[in-house]
């Protein structure tokens, strides 16, 4: 199932660890700092409990179901609602849908989009790649690109 849409059409893809991105406005376009970039996720999918130390992060949901862990708080949600990771609370999420997540992903500042950017590789077709569980130098080097972009990884993904 080809999962683009016409809302990536004409935009930069890219994979980022296993999903598909497409940055639908960059922090650079505006006086304010606003970045959203959409994502394609895969069903289990779920980043390492992190931080941010300079910015929000608003999660948007368009399609499927997640499970949200903020500051030790469990929330599942779905299509249609939207959930606030605020600055400075430990936070992570599980993709509980089988077919996937569709979400959108809003900041202010550069940081998360200058660390995504950093970790991404160009997508070699317009859908999620090759499923890969990541390598201890592929954690390694977001754990440092985090780091080096105001996010401190604090744990591994849910599970």
């Amino acid at each position: 199932m080809t999962m683009i849409n016409s809302a990536f059409a004409g935009k930069e893809l890219l994979w980022f660890n296993n999903t598909l991105i497409a940055i639908q406005v960059s922090s650079a376009n505006g006086e304010d700092g606003i970045c959203v970039i959409e994502h394609r996720v895969p069903y289990g999918d779920s980043p390492p409990l992190h931080v941010h130390r300079n910015e929000d992060e608003v999660f948007h949901i368009l399609e499927g179901r997640l499970r949200f862990q903020i500051d030790g708080r469990e929330r599942i949600v779905g299509a249609g609602e939207t959930v606030l990771a605020p600055k400075g609370l430990p936070h992570t999420y599980i993709v509980e849908s089988p077919e996937g997540a569709h979400t959108l992903t809003v900041t202010r500042g550069s940081d998360f989009e200058t660390m995504v950017r950093k970790a991404s590789r160009p997508a070699e077709w317009p859908d999620l790649p090759p499923m890969a569980a990541p390598t201890p130098e592929m954690i390694a080097a977001l754990t440092r690109l985090c780091a080096e972009n105001g996010i401190d990884i604090l744990g591994p993904p849910m599970g």
